[in-house]
């Protein structure tokens, strides 16, 4: 069984508790079961690694070329200007999905541009966890 992780940065622990109007009442531990279920469903394995620390999250994506197929990464806030996260992506040979539960081409200007989006297959915004369900399925093509 091909094995994805999935990757959350800053304050995605937070989801269902912070800016319920953008990120909906539905509590992070929840989506991430259901996330892991839908994989499942999909014929993967998955983990799940949420940290609030850009180090610990360039440190899982080096780990991830030995273990993982593909990865599904929402980097939260830094998506917008982490370099580091970014050339991190860029080292690893497997294919990574940005993912964003909120349309953030309909946010805050300085929220449009990802520099990580060049590194990775696709950008899947706007549909809230199911952004997350959509990011496995085109994994499955991807691997």
């Amino acid at each position: 069984m091909k094995k994805i992780l999935v990757l959350l940065g800053p304050n995605l622990n937070m989801v269902g508790v912070r800016e319920k109007g953008i990120y909906g009442t539905e509590s992070s531990e929840s989506i991430e079961i259901q996330i892991k279920e839908y994989a499942e469903k999909n014929g993967f394995s998955a983990d799940v690694f949420q940290s609030n620390h850009e180090g610990d999250l360039i440190d899982k994506i080096h780990l991830a070329r030995e273990c993982y197929n593909g990865v599904v990464i929402n980097a939260g806030a830094l998506t917008h200007y982490s370099y580091a996260l970014r050339d991190a992506i860029a080292s690893i040979k497997i294919p990574f999905v940005e993912v964003h539960m909120s349309n953030i081409h309909a946010r805050e200007e300085f929220r449009h541009k990802s520099v990580i989006a060049p590194v990775c297959a696709g950008q899947i915004a706007g549909f809230g966890k199911n952004s997350y369900f959509l990011a496995i399925h085109a994994l499955k093509d991807l691997m």
